[in-house]
Order: structure tokens, then C-alpha cells, then sequence
């Protein structure tokens, strides 16, 4: 029962963190959350959305290919 529970809150963690990474790398690449201009801006902000949203789609489909 316990291994059940475990694998729940698992999958239940593991999808929160897809949520708020895709929330996150889209506001990105939108420009709702941009960078200090020291550190690159709005410009830098949307790469670093893009290989965000990329690698956490990427991620996904190697988990549910490991399924």
C-alpha cells in the first residue's frame, strides 16, 4: 500500500514540476517575465523560455517512452 502512495505522489510531483515549467518558459518566450537588462533582457529571456518549454517537451516524451 505504501509503494502505491509513493508512486502517486510521485507522479503528482512529477507533473507540477512540468506545469510550472512550461508556465514558466512560456511567460518567457512571451515576454510576461523578462530579465534584468545586466543580465541580457527580454531578449535573452525568450531563449531561455524556448530551451526551457524545448527540453521540458523533450523530457516528457523520454519519461513516457521509458513507460
Amino acid at each position: 500500500m505504501a509503494k502505491k502512495t509513493s508512486s502517486v505522489l510521485n507522479l503528482v510531483a512529477w507533473l507540477t514540476g512540468v506545469i510550472v515549467s512550461l508556465a514558466v518558459g512560456f511567460g518567457m518566450v512571451g515576454g510576461t517575465l523578462t530579465l534584468p537588462l545586466w543580465l541580457g533582457g527580454s531578449v535573452v529571456a525568450m531563449i531561455a523560455g524556448w530551451i526551457v518549454v524545448i527540453t521540458t517537451l523533450l523530457s516528457v516524451i523520454l519519461a513516457l517512452l521509458k513507460q
